[in-house]
């Protein structure tokens, strides 16, 4: 189910980061977390989020999805999918999960630990070339979001030489919580899962105050420097199981810190929410 409020602006295309110790001036002040006094339905947590949605001053979107490959339980909501937006840095957990399961091994090298749990970039670059060329690597890293139904098609160019190529791969919140939906149920991915429960304190933004949760972020400027800030996690939810959370945000003043505290602030509230959101547990 989607509820989307507003036409999707021209899309903006964005990559790396500032230190988070960059700062910005804040476009609006931040909310107090909202209080859920009730169990809504999809529609009625859609509309909801459309009040709350007013004053972030930033456009937004965000799907949840209920653990599971078969899982059917999603809610959108917010004012884009982010289907033309890069990746950034999100896109490393498919990255090492490829890398992974062409070593065949469960214990993750130093640069994958690295590449989650700091973005480092120069580790994740280390791990794309080790699995080939470009077009092989990106091949290998499509096959592991193909085969849990992601049509995805990952970037092997480095479209803007600045930023990685599979950083620019556009990846929709959509398709993120799908791939992430399935990969939080498969055993093999398991490490990999216990390094976004480990992610670096100063990267813990959007819903990285919730107890339990795993979680990558990414960002990036477009090329007049207007940031995008993203997220997929793992949330848990009570009795329900877990929730996959795919959330982005641009800005209205364009800047990074401002993304991250928009972020948050959806964090506060799906964590007001979490009786409504869509959650299951795996398999098995």
């Amino acid at each position: 189910m989607a509820f989307y409020v507003s036409p999707t602006p021209a899309p903006v295309r964005p990559s790396t980061p500032p230190p988070l110790s960059a700062s910005a001036n804040s476009s609006a002040p931040p909310l107090a977390p909202p209080t859920a006094t009730s169990v809504p339905t999809p529609t009625a947590l859609a509309g909801d989020f459309v009040g709350f949605q007013a004053g972030l001053h930033a456009r937004v979107g965000v799907v949840v999805r209920a653990v599971g490959t078969k899982s059917v339980g999603q809610v959108a909501l917010g004012s884009s999918d982010f289907a033309d937006q890069p990746a950034w840095s999100t896109i490393k957990v498919p990255l090492v999960i490829a890398a992974m399961r062409q070593h065949d091994t469960e214990q993750p090298t130093a640069p994958m630990v690295a590449a989650i749990t700091e973005s480092d970039n120069a580790a994740a670059e280390s791990i794309w070339e080790g699995l080939g060329d470009p077009a092989t690597a990106a091949t290998d890293v499509g096959k592991v979001l193909r085969d849990v139904g992601d049509p995805t098609i990952v970037e092997s160019r480095k479209l803007r030489p600045e930023f990685t190529a599979f950083g620019q791969t556009d990846w929709s919140l959509t398709n993120q919580a799908v791939f992430l939906s399935a990969a939080a149920c498969d055993p093999r991915n398991q490490p990999v899962l216990r390094l976004m429960g480990q992610v670096t304190r100063d990267q813990r933004w959007g819903v990285g105050s919730l107890p339990g949760t795993k979680l990558k972020g990414g960002w990036g400027p477009s090329p007049s420097g207007r940031y995008l800030v993203r997220q997929i996690s793992v949330v848990p939810a009570g009795q329900k199981g877990l929730a996959v959370v795919a959330m982005a945000a641009e800005p209205d003043s364009g800047s990074f810190a401002d993304g991250t505290r928009v972020l948050t602030q959806i964090g506060d509230w799906l964590q007001a929410h979490l009786d409504a959101i869509p959650a299951a547990k795996c398999p098995g």
